[in-house]
Order: structure tokens, then C-alpha cells, then sequence
């Protein structure tokens, strides 16, 4: 017999009565029943419930386990009897009949309870990390985790991708975040950079004739976490494809989202390719968002006319770069102070409020009630219900502020309102895609025009008008869309893709626009620029997280909730003290000597 197991905890069912097993595991829970001492023993694969006798010799040693101690119990297998049989448990028609113990180790007095399911401090769960992740929620979506990047990896290759590892120690690169540098020992005073994302390699290997290539690819950025962003590092589904307009790349990866989606959803319903296509401009509008959560069925209008009208008194709103209105169905049924609520909300956001409309039927029309319609006309009020989609018993709110403000409030107050009146679906995975990205972005803090997504896409735009191009025309400048491109599902931004600017003159005059000298652009990235002087296909590609895509299939709130061993959100790792200071040699080797910051005063 094995020295550990010939079963695992999850293993045994009736047809083992009457066999010899062993099992070994962590201790559940151990139980004393008047007399009879019951063990639940478990292990990554389950748990099964073992038993012992007050006069069996292995009695004393089993009433000596406590809770995660590590044991090899070993002894026939018996069927419970009908009246303790536990349909909820796979192992729950027997238990081992405990003949013989081992203990394998003990366990001190445990700083974060395996059994149940409490919330503990976040403190406390990510330095005992490796007590957490026995825990059965966790475990289980960890154990989803790998399943999904084994669907990913099946469905890939079967699509004719080919898996190929770029490296980790590479040169820095304006992908948008700080880089994590790495100084080098060989080469004073230089230093490497982690991968923001394998964005330059993946493209070189399509100019070196691999055609469709992925990876699983872990990235780092020095950005601070948020509940679907980890600290440091992530991973990412990273694709790229070779001689593909946009509408490929789409295809290409619909059926692999879906199909993950729909594998691993349970009965939840998955969004069918080919997925809504939703230019920037009217998600911005519709939705408030440039990733926009399609459960909610609210829409968002521009009503800046109506309040221009003269038959419009309302003074708040005159004048306003734009007026956004965003429908409440239903909402008339609301107490007034569900209203001021709102209000309240909206002022928390750093707006000055939330007007609102409430509509009523009088005599077989339809009215306006609240603290703004009296400041509108009656064929005012009608076009702002056609515009709305609204019929009485349904509320409008409003946003009145610059283009940019007013979007996000309207997109935040849309998403609370979808949330508050239950009109949000759930138990769906609702998709899409999000195109037309302008190529560039007013940087108001520097007063320059700077790259408002990925700067390695191509324009959207004439190539020779594009060379040609005054960098003083802000506005042309502005107005240029990009073959850039988002996959969003359930209002959480999977990947950012684009088609890439394949001209090495192009590439240029892009990066000009963004302010870098052409001296700094041939520098900063001369072995792309290099390897496009050589004959670069066209190419596109995209790159879905794979810690997202698991926190939707887990559907839980955080992205620490399917990592295995998280930073927390100080970008610190507790268990194993990272970061953690350096011995002097090390820092001679490297070349380095450490600055302190300046104490503030």
C-alpha cells in the first residue's frame, strides 16, 4: 500500500465499501459525538468524513488532531446509513472507518480559520496567503483560474495560433504606466525594464513570418491597484496576427471569449459572436462610458437643444457645453427622498447636483412634475420624452456641464441608476466591442497633444495627408480616429487591441505629433524601426486580461479574489516582505546608492 494514499479526499464513493483505503489530508474539522470521534479530512480534490471508535486503538492518537494538522488515516470504507447520508458532499454515501493514524505534522494555533467562510482583514489573509488558499471559495476560483487558461491554450492552437515566450528583461517603452526598472551590473548606470506588455516582440515576430502568435504573458506596470487592477503584475491573453484588417482580428477571437464564457458560465447566458460594435464617440454619449456595462438597458441623450430653447427657463442650464439626460423607468413610484438621495449622491461626485424630471399622465397627456418642469414647455417636456424613451411613471435625471464631465457623471448616475431600480440584468456575460478610438489627446497638464491609447497604432486616416500634416492643426489632429479597439463585457474592459502602424515613415510623423524627435523615436524603438525597414506585413492584435476574464467567470469583486499570491493594494507582497531592502554589496555590484526622500516639514 502506498506510504500516503490510495485515494484522494474526493475519491471514494459506494462501490469502495468493504475497501481497504488510505487517505491523507489537512483536518477539516474534527468532531466528538458521544464517544464516536468523526474527522473530515481533506485535501485539494475534496473531503471525506472519517470515523473512529472510543475502543479502537487508533482512538488516542486521533482525539490528539486539531484543525489543519496534516494526517495519513488509513481503514475500510463503510456506507453511512441512510439517515446521515449527505447529498451535498460527492464522498457523503460512506466514511473511512479509522484503523490506523499517522500525523504528518501539526499545525500551531491558526491565524486565519480554513473552515467556514468569514470575512477576515485583508491584512491578515494575504500574509497568511497559503492558509486563505485552502480556504474552499478560494481554492475553487484558482482552480477555475487554471481551467480558463487551459480552455484558452486548447482553443488557441486549434485556431491555428502557436505559443511562443517573449523576454522578461527588456528596454523601457511609453506604454502608459511606469516601468519597473531593473539596473543592470554589467553595464553601469543602465538599466533594463520589465514588460509593461510583450507589445514591441509580439510585433516583431510578425515581421519575422510567424503569423499568428499568442501568449499567456505576464506583464508589469508601477501603477496603483484598484479592485480589477493588480499592483505590479498581471497576465494577459497577448495575440497578435499578420496580414488581418480589424474585422480578423474580431473573428478571430469572438469564438475563443465566447466559447471560455460559455464553458465555464454555468447557466448563465454569453453574448453570441458577432458582438455589438459600438464607435467611442456614442458610447461616450449613450453610455458615459468607453466601456459600457450593455445589462443596463438605460440610454443616455443629449439634451443640450431642448435647454437652448426659448420656451426653456431654466438659467442653470443655459449656456452649458452640454446637457446629458439620463431615463429612471419606473422611478416615478420613488419616495421623494430617493430624489434627494441622488442629489446627494451626484454632489458627493463633485457635481453640483442632479436635476429631474418626473413624468405623470393628467387627462390623457403626458406632464412634467418636479423642481425643473415648471421651466419647460409643454412641447419642450414632450421632446425631451421622446428623446428619453420616456412615458409617465418614468424619471429623467440630468448632467449640465463641459462635454467631459457631464459624460461621467451621466455614466456613473446611469450605472446607479440601473443598480437602484434592479433594472441591471444579472447572471449574464453581455459583450462588446468598442471601435474608433481617437488616435490622439489634449493633455491639459502639459499642454500638449500626447497619445490617447496605444501608440503603436495606425491611423485611421490618409497616409499622405497624414505625412503631410501642420503639427500647430490641433484640431485635424484631434479628429483622427485609429484602428484601435476594446473588448468590454459587463462593463469591465477585457483587452485593448489595435491594427499597428506597420510604415516605419508613419511611425514617425505619429510620434512627432506626440512630441518626440524623430532622433528620440529611432532610439527610443530602433528595433522595431529596424525590422519594419525590412518588410513588415500589416498586422493587429489585442491582448484580454486573463485575472478579468476570471473575476467575471468567478464573479467576484476583486481581481485579489483569483490571483493566487497578490500585492496588496500598497503594491507590497506581506508574506514574503517584498520589497525589502538591499545589503550594501548589492548595491555596489549594481552601481547604485540609495537617495532617501526629502522628509516633509
Amino acid at each position: 500500500m502506498h506510504p500516503y494514499r490510495t485515494k484522494n479526499c474526493g475519491e471514494l464513493r459506494r462501490s469502495n465499501v468493504r475497501e481497504r483505503a488510505r487517505l491523507s489530508g489537512w483536518v477539516h474539522r474534527a468532531r466528538d459525538h458521544g464517544g464516536l470521534l468523526f474527522i473530515d479530512l481533506r485535501d485539494h480534490y475534496g473531503l471525506t468524513q472519517c470515523v473512529v471508535e472510543p475502543d479502537s486503538p487508533a482512538f488516542a492518537l486521533a482525539s490528539e488532531a486539531r484543525s489543519e494538522w496534516v494526517l495519513t488515516l488509513t481503514g475500510p470504507v463503510v456506507a453511512r446509513s441512510t439517515d446521515t447520508v449527505n447529498p451535498d458532499l460527492p464522498t457523503g454515501e460512506v466514511e473511512l472507518r479509522i484503523e490506523e493514524v499517522a500525523i504528518q505534522s501539526r499545525a500551531e494555533e491558526l491565524p486565519l480559520p480554513v473552515f467556514g467562510d468569514l470575512d477576515y482583514p485583508e491584512e491578515t489573509r494575504l500574509r497568511y496567503r497559503f492558509l486563505d488558499l485552502r480556504r474552499e471559495r478560494l481554492h475553487h476560483n484558482i482552480v477555475l483560474r487554471s481551467q480558463v487558461v487551459q480552455s484558452i491554450r486548447r482553443r488557441m492552437t486549434g485556431a491555428g495560433f502557436m505559443e511562443f515566450q517573449t523576454p522578461i528583461l527588456t528596454a523601457s517603452s511609453p506604454e502608459g504606466a511606469r516601468d519597473f526598472l531593473v539596473p543592470s551590473r554589467l553595464h553601469p548606470g543602465k538599466f533594463y525594464a520589465l514588460p509593461q506588455a510583450p507589445q514591441q516582440f509580439k510585433q516583431l515576430i510578425m515581421v519575422a513570418g510567424f503569423d499568428r502568435y499568442f501568449q499567456i504573458a505576464p506583464c508589469f506596470r508601477d501603477e496603483d491597484g484598484r479592485a480589477d487592477r493588480s499592483p505590479g503584475e498581471f497576465y494577459q491573453l497577448d495575440v497578435e496576427m499578420s496580414f488581418v484588417t480589424q474585422d480578423d482580428v474580431f473573428a478571430a477571437m469572438e469564438p475563443v471569449l465566447h466559447g471560455v464564457f460559455e464553458e465555464f458560465a454555468g447557466n448563465r447566458p454569453v453574448s453570441r459572436p458577432p458582438f455589438p460594435r459600438i464607435p467611442y464617440a456614442e458610447s461616450m454619449l449613450l453610455y458615459g462610458s468607453d466601456k459600457p456595462d450593455l445589462r443596463n438597458p438605460v440610454m443616455i441623450a443629449d439634451a443640450t437643444q431642448v435647454f437652448n430653447r426659448e420656451d426653456v427657463t431654466f438659467k442653470a442650464f443655459k449656456g452649458k457645453e452640454t446637457v446629458r439626460a439620463i431615463p429612471a423607468p419606473g422611478a416615478a413610484a420613488q419616495p421623494r427622498s430617493w430624489f434627494d438621495r441622488m442629489n446627494e449622491w451626484a454632489r458627493g461626485e463633485g457635481a453640483a447636483g442632479l436635476g429631474y424630471i418626473v413624468f405623470e399622465e393628467e387627462n390623457g397627456r403626458t406632464v412634467g412634475k418636479g423642481p425643473i418642469a415648471k421651466f419647460l414647455s409643454d412641447d419642450a417636456l414632450s421632446r425631451l420624452a421622446v428623446l428619453t424613451a420616456s412615458k409617465p411613471g418614468d424619471a429623467v435625471f440630468f448632467a449640465a456641464d463641459k462635454i467631459g464631465r457631464a459624460a461621467v457623471l451621466a455614466g456613473q448616475a446611469r450605472l446607479k441608476i440601473g443598480s437602484e431600480l434592479s433594472l441591471t440584468r444579472k447572471d449574464c456575460f453581455e459583450f462588446c466591442w468598442i471601435v474608433d478610438f481617437p488616435m490622439y489627446e489634449w493633455n491639459e497638464d502639459e499642454k500638449r497633444i500626447d497619445f490617447s491609447h496605444n501608440p503603436f497604432s495606425m491611423p485611421n486616416f490618409d497616409r499622405d495627408k497624414f505625412l503631410a500634416l501642420d503639427l500647430q492643426d490641433r484640431d485635424t489632429i484631434l479628429g483622427i480616429k485609429a484602428f484601435q479597439y476594446d473588448i468590454v463585457c459587463n462593463g469591465v474592459e477585457l483587452s485593448s487591441g489595435a491594427i499597428r502602424n506597420h510604415r516605419p515613415d508613419v511611425m514617425l510623423k505619429a510620434f512627432e505629433i506626440a512630441g518626440y524627435s524623430r532622433d528620440e523615436t529611432e532610439q527610443r524603438f530602433s528595433g522595431m524601426l529596424n525590422a519594419f525597414r525590412y518588410g513588415a506585413p500589416p498586422h493587429g492584435g489585442t491582448a484580454p486580461g486573463i485575472d478579468r476574464i476570471v473575476m467575471l467567470l468567478a464573479d467576484v469583486p476583486n481581481i485579489r479574489e483569483v490571483t493566487m499570491f497578490p500585492m496588496n493594494q500598497q503594491a507590497q507582497d506581506l508574506m514574503m516582505g517584498a520589497p525589502s531592502e538591499v545589503n550594501p554589496r548589492q548595491l555596489r555590484e549594481l552601481h547604485l546608492r540609495i537617495v532617501q526622500p526629502e522628509k516633509k516639514s
